[in-house]
């Protein structure tokens, strides 16, 4: 049989599939608007919290006027005793809450350091950082006022003590990430792991389906082609459906999203075609390996939260344990996520991704010929009998 007739008989299989088309269409487009949704306004603010002022002087309740004012905190209740703020933050009221002790006020004006106590729900690590900067902020901006008051009062000039109330000034300039938003910290490496699991899916769905088809006794074109020629088809098939998703995701969706594009088109076509290559492959030898296509979603979700994990762009790999780092770097995700995100996000040269691409290329050839081999086998098996009862 042609070459033109596989890939009919390909396009066939896969655009007659109405699960393979909703997760290949379905799953990109929905994830595009759904997964970033929460986190369109970049940061959380106006975050519930409790105070309980155990001084109530004029310098604490100037104190929680400050607290109030800054972006990340609403000031929302104001609790008599510690244990009643402790219960409104365990029942969910607030997000957190502050302690002012009792001399509040006598210490700072005395130049002792008065300890203010900051709590916070950590389930939710944005909700929890942004409390604690925003009660820090606070704090620190009411400490150095307090400074530069006793300074003036010592005679120091009041020009020359606002800018030596510290010995240390920060200047802190975030270098990737301009907004530090959690959009431009963890969605375009979500996308590349939504891409790859998408198409992992799909492949594998076709690939289960096909051995279900063949468990109940039927036979397919699959079966009357060379195991190569299946392979290469099924490769180019997916391949060409994937890069207009690509393009979609690095185009439109950044664009959408106001994501940083540093990296030249020829250079993201060039680690977009073995990271998709790899991924279709892989995808054939899991669909090679299960019996049933419904298979093919539970494996791969299942996978998900801990590729996320130790890809390397949540979790530092400096502090993934190495037999999960070496694991990690055997799916193609790990590698195309950091070589995307360099180009991409970071403007590395693509001789400092050479690597990772050179990574990508071996994965598809490896996992291309094992495909080819598992495709083999499995035409070799004698066909199975079906008893019907």
């Amino acid at each position: 049989m042609s070459w033109r007739s596989l890939f009919k008989f390909e396009l066939s299989a896969i655009f007659s599939n109405q699960s393979i088309l909703f997760t290949v269409f379905g799953g990109v487009l929905i994830y595009s608007f759904l997964y970033p949704l929460p986190y369109s306004q970049q940061l959380p603010r106006e975050q519930k919290v409790a105070v309980v002022n155990l001084d109530n002087s004029q310098l604490s309740r100037q104190l929680e006027r400050m607290v109030d004012a800054t972006p990340q905190i609403k000031l929302v209740a104001h609790p008599a005793s510690e244990d009643e703020a402790k219960t409104l933050l365990n029942n969910g009221h607030v997000e957190g809450l502050l302690v002012i002790p009792e001399h509040f006020a006598r210490d700072l004006l005395l130049g002792k350091s008065p300890t203010l106590a900051y709590a916070g729900d950590a389930a939710y690590f944005l909700i929890y950082g942004s409390v604690v900067e925003g009660l820090a902020t606070a704090g620190g901006t009411l400490g150095a006022k307090a400074k530069v008051t006793r300074m003036v009062t010592s005679g120091e000039n009041i020009a020359l003590a606002s800018q030596q109330y510290s010995a240390i000034k920060l200047s802190m300039q975030p270098v990737f990430n301009p907004t530090m938003g959690y959009i431009n910290y963890v969605v375009p490496a979500v996308f590349i792991l939504i891409l790859h699991q998408t198409l992992l899916i799909a492949v594998a769905l076709l690939g289960g389906g096909q051995n279900e088809y063949y468990r109940a006794g039927k036979t397919g074109y699959w079966l009357q082609f060379s195991a190569w020629k299946v392979m290469v088809v099924r490769g180019c098939l997916f391949l060409l459906i994937y890069l207009p998703l690509v393009m979609y995701y690095f185009g439109f969706s950044y664009s959408y999203y106001q994501i940083n594009r540093l990296a030249a088109i020829s250079d993201l076509l060039a680690m977009t075609v073995p990271f998709l290559l790899a991924v279709i492959f892989l995808g054939m030898i899991i669909g090679q390996l299960i019996p049933r296509r419904e298979l093919a979603t539970v494996v791969v979700l299942m996978s998900s939260f801990p590729l996320v994990f130790s890809a390397g762009f949540i979790w530092p790999t400096s502090a993934i344990p190495a037999p999960i780092n070496a694991l990690a770097q055997l799916v193609p995700a790990a590698p195309a996520i950091n070589g995307f995100l360099r180009l991409n996000q970071m403007g590395a040269d693509f001789s400092q991704v050479g690597h990772y691409w050179l990574q990508l290329w071996v994965q598809a050839v490896i996992y291309g010929l094992l495909a080819t081999f598992m495709l083999l086998r499995n035409q070799r098996k004698p066909k199975p009998s079906v008893v019907k009862l």
